[in-house]
């Protein structure tokens, strides 16, 4: 078998298929997690404390030049290297809330599956019905 063929059978596999659907979709819906963290739940956290942003917690790991705003950007195209623990805090939070949504995505879908009912049970072959006559008569 070539190598073409080879992966072309492997690329026309469902499994295949599917698990790059899945790739295109989750990417798509961390775009969307991101956007919700990022515009709609970090401002209102900020607003809560005050104005506070997480993105530019930082620690500088070297003196800061001076006339270099203390933001985290500026700091950064000065190349002073930075602890970011705030983007590592916005970006653990994402991770939470897109844990959080496919968990309860995952759980309704189970909710929604019936389960299978109880096959009926299979007739008992005669053989074995005459078979326990004949064992019931003779222990009488």
């Amino acid at each position: 078998m070539s190598f073409m063929s080879e992966f072309k059978e492997f690329a026309v596999k469902g499994n295949a298929m599917d698990l790059a659907v899945g790739v295109i979709i989750g990417a798509a819906f961390g775009k969307i997690v991101e956007s919700i963290v990022n515009d709609l739940i970090m401002p209102l956290i900020g607003a809560l404390f005050g104005g506070f942003d997480f993105s530019n917690l930082f620690l500088p790991l070297r003196d800061v030049p001076q006339g270099v705003a203390m933001t985290l950007a500026d700091v950064r195209k000065a190349g002073v290297p930075v602890f970011a623990y705030g983007n590592f805090l916005t970006i653990l939070l994402n991770f939470i809330i897109l844990a959080l949504i496919v968990f309860v995505i995952v759980r309704q879908i189970n909710r929604l599956k019936k389960p299978a009912a109880p096959a009926a049970p299979a007739a008992t072959p005669e053989d074995i019905v005459l078979l326990r006559e004949i064992r019931d008569s003779l222990k009488k």
